[in-house]
């Protein structure tokens, strides 16, 4: 969607307002986030940027490498989580990582984070620190492993000295990070609400419930800072079990279609508030 003025010498120039994606940390519940993809593309809604945290991460470096929208669905359909546990002795997490840190670099091509076809920020957690690290350079492979350890769950992923965790233990939905990158307009995506009636029966359970319930009170903040909270009615889906995946991105494509008109009238004002600046 693109709007045009016109400059000394009658020269017209199409300028798009950059919009920024904000997706989500969530486990399985996060393939939602491609059909919110979807819609966007078939809407002709550019994304210009985006961060993610955890499972928004992963989705965002596949996309941002170029990966068909088509094939991820593919993908989906197909996905089992023996392609990326791999058991460990338990010391600081139950799963390596190799084998999805192996997936990653084959889907996303090999690429550095800076090569990809847009800008991507991915959201990790310095576990010594404190801190949330955001990685828009270097190893998308590293970064997106660090970036999806669940504590307790992934062996945390050690870079530069630091060691890392999930980027959804500081920044579920990471809408100021790609407003820091430039957005002009962030659509933010929350797939990770509390499953209140989840069957807690294992320590996976413990852990994830754990992480959902700390950061639910904290999102909220997120929604007031974004200009568009997608939250896809998923939290009756297990995170942890990577089944019903293709039912899980169909309610991300629907509430997507539902925050389509708002979306439009958003860029609608822009575009008014935009023309009426240049005009002055």
């Amino acid at each position: 969607m693109s709007y045009t003025f016109t400059i000394k010498g009658g020269l017209s120039l199409d300028i798009e307002p950059k919009i920024g994606l904000a997706l989500g940390s969530g486990g399985a519940r996060g393939f939602a986030h491609l059909g919110v993809l979807k819609v966007l593309k078939d809407a002709g809604i550019p994304v210009s940027m985006i961060a993610g945290s955890s499972m928004g991460a992963l989705v965002a470096s596949f996309y941002g490498a170029g990966q068909d929208i088509g094939r991820l669905y593919q993908l989906a359909g197909a996905f089992k989580r023996k392609y990326y546990l791999d058991f460990t002795v338990p010391k600081m997490g139950f799963v390596a990582g190799n084998r999805v840190k192996d997936l990653i670099r084959i889907f996303t091509y090999q690429k550095k984070i800076e090569e990809l076809d847009i800008p991507v920020a991915i959201v990790a957690t310095d576990l010594k620190a404190g801190k949330k690290v955001v990685f828009q350079t270097g190893s998308i492979a590293d970064a997106v492993r660090a970036s999806i350890s669940i504590p307790g769950i992934f062996v945390p992923e050690t870079i530069d000295g630091r060691l890392l965790v999930d980027g959804g233990v500081v920044d579920r939905v990471p809408v100021s990070v790609v407003r820091e990158m430039g957005a002009d307009i962030v659509i933010a995506v929350d797939v990770a609400q509390v499953k209140r009636t989840e069957e807690i029966s294992s320590i996976f359970d413990v852990i994830m419930q754990s992480l959902d319930i700390m950061q639910d009170e904290l999102v909220h903040h997120r929604e007031i800072a974004s200009d568009i909270m997608i939250r896809p009615h998923v939290e009756h889906f297990s995170s942890r079990a990577f089944t019903n995946l293709m039912e899980i991105i169909y309610i991300g494509e629907e509430e997507t279609k539902k925050q389509l008109p708002k979306i439009e009238e958003l860029l609608k004002r822009w575009k008014e508030s935009h023309n009426h600046e240049k005009k002055e």
